[in-house]
């Protein structure tokens, strides 16, 4: 089986990390799991590496200091691609992904370069309150208009990646950053032709620990995102 990586940022996840890395492990797929603490005040990053003492497939990344998501995400691509990872999983850490659909996205990545389990599609569930579902299908539909992405779920952050997808990812250096950092990978692997697929989920809300997303500033910084993002890739 080619070397495969779960790459998890968090922040603030010491309710949910310890029971998240025993579940991804008991599925026994032979995955190495990388977490990426953003100097989590909570000791996220302690108990992680506390864990990572105890089994060798997982690691821990701790930034010095809060840096965001993308570039969370950016440096854990970096590593794991050193380490030789041919496919990286992308996942939340509050369970809002369950680790028991990581294989059926696996699946699909030997035929894609890209799988997004969706929330979106044909047969996904969606278990969280309305203004969120109002929220997240009123993100998606406007990054989708207005980037012209196939993607019905571009947003979502649970995903596979293949080792040549990522490695374009990687020649550019400056991204967006928060939730609009995802939509811009999207973006910027369909423009350079990459396939993509969609796989149905089960996305629960969190029942552990408080939401990171701060609605009002997140949706005028991406709606902001968007649009320069937009403007950037008609522009010479």
């Amino acid at each position: 089986m080619d070397m495969t990586y779960v790459v998890v940022p968090t922040y603030n996840e010491a309710e949910n990390i310890e029971s998240l890395l025993k579940e991804i492990l008991s599925l026994n797929l032979g995955v190495r799991i990388l977490i990426v603490d953003d100097n989590s005040p909570d000791g996220t990053g302690r108990i992680a590496e506390e864990l990572s003492h105890k089994n060798s497939l997982v690691e821990v990344m701790k930034n010095p200091a809060k840096a965001g998501l993308g570039r969370a995400y950016l440096k854990g691509f970096w590593y794991v691609l050193e380490q030789g990872a041919q496919k990286v999983v992308t996942m939340d850490a509050d369970f809002s992904h369950r680790p028991r659909e990581i294989p059926s996205l696996l699946e699909k990545s030997d035929a894609y370069d890209v799988v997004v389990g969706s929330r979106h599609v044909p047969g996904a569930e969606l278990d969280y309150p309305w203004f969120r579902k109002m929220v997240s299908l009123s993100a998606v539909s406007f990054a989708r208009w207005l980037l012209g992405l196939g993607i019905k779920d571009c947003t979502s952050a649970f995903r596979v990646y293949n080792r040549r997808a990522l490695k374009c990812v990687l020649k550019k250096q400056n991204y967006s950053d928060g939730y609009i950092f995802l939509v811009e990978l999207l973006f910027r692997l369909h423009k350079k032709g990459y396939t993509m697929v969609e796989v149905p989920i089960v996305f629960k809300d969190r029942e552990r620990g408080r939401s990171k997303m701060a609605v009002p500033e997140e949706i005028m910084n991406g709606v902001y995102s968007l649009i320069r993002l937009k403007i950037g890739s008609i522009l010479p």
